[in-house]
């Protein structure tokens, strides 16, 4: 058996090297299983500590990436939120004025009218007893009433009848 294992592993040199080669009856190693085990672990304990390393690496990114998309949905629900309140507030600009405003709207008309169709805003929100808010709402929703500078002094605001 020896003889045909050692034929055969000749047969793969050149035929000038195949008669140098001598053929030997004794191994030329002798291990233990023990031995040969601990010869495999070291050889492949640097491939086993890199895929550890791998491995490890891997799950970091998969928490980062766990972390990346709470917060991109904690972003798309903010985005969301503000969007709907950006559309509720353009729906309340452009709601009709309530009855107690246009109610207070005929009733700033009728100042005006009196007044020859022009007063200062002062003036008239003093005469209808309003405070600064309420008035600054009722103008923004009447809108036969013209807003104008007050020519002899700019900082306070004229009502013109259209």
């Amino acid at each position: 058996m020896d003889n045909v294992a050692n034929a055969s592993i000749n047969s793969f040199l050149p035929a000038e090297q195949q008669a140098d080669v001598p053929q030997s009856e004794e191994p030329v190693f002798i291990l233990t299983s023990s031995q040969l085990q601990e010869i495999i672990t070291r050889a492949i304990q640097p491939a086993l500590d890199r895929i550890d390393s791998l491995e490890a690496t891997i799950a970091r990114q998969d928490e980062k990436i766990a972390a990346l998309e709470a917060t991109q949905d904690t972003q798309s629900e903010n985005q969301l939120i503000q969007l709907r309140l950006i559309h509720d507030l353009r729906e309340a600009t452009k709601k009709e004025a309530q009855p107690l405003q246009k109610d207070r709207g005929e009733v700033l008309q009728a100042l005006l009218a009196a007044n020859g169709g022009k007063m200062l805003a002062k003036d008239a929100r003093q005469k209808m007893r309003l405070d600064k808010v309420l008035f600054s709402q009722l103008l923004a929703r009447v809108e036969d009433i013209e807003i104008r500078p007050y020519k002899l002094d700019k900082r306070q605001k004229l009502l013109v009848l259209k």
